[in-house]
């Protein structure tokens, strides 16, 4: 009992030091998003191309299937984010047991949640974690705050890297 007390903090410890790692780093190597226009497909910027009126873009966008992920990318922001303190994730050699198994449960999860698109389910899982409850765990054990500190990038790479690691993708 004590154990899972303490698993909690720890968890919340890790994530918290992998979400403030990049406060030091220059404006080159920090990613911000931004939406442009009144599409419903926000543009994810960086620093590396400038356009005339100085407005920084990349071609990345972001879409509601979490395409244009980079799974290696991904694997990083689940490590710098904590999530193997909570998941078990075989290809990040996470045995956390707070969350749902990833290597098995976002597929089923996903059936379940009104047969979403894996990619769908997972995303909405890390943007808004309590939209869906996986059996046998409660709401509010995933910090709800991945939607404001990851850009629209870090989600859509981490999304395609649990997509490749997952059972059923």
């Amino acid at each position: 009992m004590l154990f899972a007390a303490l698993l909690f903090p720890a968890g919340f410890a890790g994530w918290a030091v992998g979400h403030y790692t990049s406060l030091g780093d220059s404006s080159e190597t920090v990613v911000h998003t931004v939406t442009l226009g009144s599409t419903s497909t926000p543009a994810t910027t960086s620093s590396g191309t400038t356009t005339s009126s100085g407005t920084t873009t990349s071609a990345a966008t972001t879409t509601s299937s979490g395409g244009g992920g980079d799974a290696a990318a991904g694997k990083a922001v689940f490590a710098a984010n904590g999530c193997a303190s909570c998941h078990t994730f075989k290809p990040a050699n996470a045995t956390g047991t707070v969350g749902p198994d990833l290597d098995t449960a976002p597929a089923a999860d996903a059936k379940a949640d009104g047969n979403m698109e894996l990619a769908d389910f997972i995303k909405e899982s890390i943007e808004d974690p309590d939209a869906y409850i996986a059996k046998g765990y409660t709401k509010g054990i995933m910090p709800t705050t991945f939607d404001e500190s990851l850009s629209g990038k870090q989600v859509n790479d981490l999304v395609a890297f649990i997509v490749s690691g997952s059972s059923g993708s």
